[in-house]
């Protein structure tokens, strides 16, 4: 009777810590912005939303999100909520990676190639001003493409980093501040890739690619406590292991040494791929981030969305990211964080390869396709009418707590984003598929959210999830993926048994294996350069088999290597570290 009377207590506890939980504000990547649609391929008659080449900075207290092509940015207090704004003046050209530099009271944006450099003082109002003219060509072949503005307290010193090539390195360039930021001297080659030495930075999927050269881009440079962090993207923005990495050095132009933990961010497995090109910024309470481009891929292969991960400085100065269930919900901070995995919600996915039903569907996309963790499969209905609906199945009753509903844009024939362009929709869950508890109205909404995250005000417990269509934009009506996020009420999946890593003789490539575990949905592969820094992460669901290549390895670097399983309910302890040379 005791037993029974503390199982109780200790569910009771449990379940009052979760509705507790859920009152503070989360997040979810892919963020949750009205991502626009890209004008820019209007006569190839590509139709498709896009976010890419991310700076996210604060400013007066607030935040400021830019990518490229979206004729605008995005201002918010706490990173959870965005609000885009069209800016009063903007570029008649394609601003492609813009770079933003914040200065004392003043905000700079500059775009790539030869233009003019804008600033403001008062983004949230849309102020925009012309700051120099027109910047020349800097005396070289690259640009400056994909620029990045860095002002150095110190040295009053004001450098430009650019570069987008599989040809060129990385280039800083002085800019003298007497001269509205005019190029002083000549620019400087500063950083190349070593694909033959760094595994990481080989082209293609899971780096598969040996015959075309990778791309080195995405300059942004982080000073702290006195080194310069130059941080770069790499291989190619068009595949899931796209990343960050850094090099250090003790002055702006180097030299620089590069760091044995790269990549600094690396997302190669799970619904949102992909890492690179973004920038690092701290919140209004110190906390680091590092954000990143994701690829999507569906309608044309620069199809992107934008990440956010926690990040931040070990003791030994190596600049990490933590991508660990890096598109599973994670609060928003309140204070400074001491653990990299605080932020965290244990929000586990409870939809992955549910059974859905829908009110219609067109043969080769199936309701089903919503649920495979997959954004280049979707449900497309045979109508965009309202009432158009989707049924997921969780096969148990679980405490549901957060919803994401992804559109994939099929054959929408929109190029620009306008006032017709939103999205609505009613979310449902229930018990018995009787009686249905609304958990998120968007029908007076008129904002797209193509890939709307809903935190639910309570958790709420139920079988059935519905999704109901109220406006669509698109003459089609498709989701890629209905991600329901929560707890189920069962036990922690067991470690996962005969962990086994075997380095190739291409010291770039390692082969991890590892005995199934029934009641486990996937598995988190963990590695690093040191027992205590296992910073990276790769995600493989369990129908994918109990075998991964692992292709980012350093020649000459060793490595420590763990894994862990995850169910509906949360996460294993991690199995025992094993080194390989």
């Amino acid at each position: 009777m005791k037993k029974i009377l503390l199982l109780c207590l200790l569910f009771f506890i449990t379940i009052t810590a979760f509705a507790q939980s859920s009152e503070r504000e989360t997040y979810c990547n892919p963020i949750d912005i009205n991502y626009q649609y890209q004008y820019i391929h209007e006569d190839e008659h590509l139709s498709y939303r896009s976010g890419a080449d991310i700076v996210i900075v604060p400013f007066k207290g607030e935040y400021y999100l830019f990518a490229t092509n979206s004729n605008g940015w995005w201002r918010s207090d706490d990173l959870a909520h965005w609000h885009y704004i069209h800016p009063q003046l903007w570029p008649k050209e394609h601003v492609n990676a813009p770079a933003i530099a914040v200065v004392n009271d003043t905000l700079f944006l500059y775009q790539s190639g030869r233009a003019p450099l804008y600033y403001s003082t008062n983004p949230s109002k849309g102020e925009l001003k012309v700051y120099n003219p027109m910047m020349p060509e800097v005396p070289n072949k690259q640009g400056p493409v994909d620029p990045d503005i860095f002002y150095d307290k110190v040295s009053n010193n004001w450098y430009m980093y650019y570069g987008s090539s599989n040809v060129y390195p990385l280039f800083g360039i002085l800019l003298n501040h007497s001269k509205k930021l005019a190029y002083e001297g000549k620019p400087i080659p500063l950083l190349r890739l070593f694909p033959k030495k760094h595994g990481w930075e080989r082209f293609g999927r899971d780096h598969m690619d040996t015959i075309i050269n990778p791309f080195i881009e995405g300059a942004w440079m982080t000073k702290y406590r006195g080194k310069y962090y130059l941080q770069y993207a790499a291989p190619g923005t068009e595949y899931n292991v796209y990343a960050n990495g850094t090099y250090v050095g003790k002055s702006p132009f180097g030299p620089f040494h590069y760091a044995k933990n790269n990549p600094i961010s690396y997302k190669p497995g799970g619904f949102v791929v992909g890492a690179g090109h973004g920038n690092t910024f701290q919140d209004k309470f110190g906390n680091f981030w590092n954000t990143g481009t994701s690829w999507v891929g569906l309608n044309f292969h620069f199809e992107r969305r934008v990440d956010m991960f926690p990040a931040g400085f070990d003791k030994d100065g190596l600049m990490f990211s933590n991508t660990r269930f890096g598109d599973f919900p994670h609060y928003i901070p309140s204070r400074k964080w001491k653990n990299r995995y605080s932020l965290f919600t244990g929000w586990m996915l409870l939809s992955y390869k549910k059974p859905v039903t829908a009110s219609s569907f067109v043969k080769d996309h199936k309701p089903d396709q919503v649920a495979d963790e997959n954004f280049r499969s979707f449900w497309l209905a045979k109508t965009n009418k309202k009432g158009e609906w989707l049924m997921m199945d969780l096969q148990h009753e679980d405490t549901v707590k957060a919803i994401q509903v992804n559109y994939a844009d099929y054959k929408s024939n929109i190029y620009h984003s306008d006032s017709s362009v939103y999205t609505q929709f009613l979310l449902y869950v229930s018990r018995d598929k009787k009686n249905w508890v609304k958990v998120a109205d968007l029908s007076n909404e008129k904002i797209d959210r193509p890939n709307a995250y809903i935190q639910l005000k309570k958790p709420v417990v139920g079988r059935y999830v519905k999704f109901e269509n109220i406006y669509e934009a698109s003459p089609n009506l498709a989701i890629c993926a209905l991600r329901v996020f929560g707890n189920r009420p069962e036990s922690f999946p067991e470690i996962p048994k005969s962990f086994f890593v075997r380095r190739h003789a291409d010291q770039r490539d390692a082969t991890v294996s590892w005995d199934s575990v029934p009641s486990a949905i996937g598995y988190n592969i963990l590695w690093g350069t040191a027992k205590n820094k296992l910073y990276e992460t790769y995600q493989v669901f369990k129908d994918l088999g109990n075998k991964l290549n692992i292709r980012s390895l350093d020649v000459g670097q060793g490595y420590y290597f763990a894994i862990e399983s995850f169910n509906e309910m949360g996460v294993s302890k991690r199995s025992k570290v094993v080194y390989i040379k």
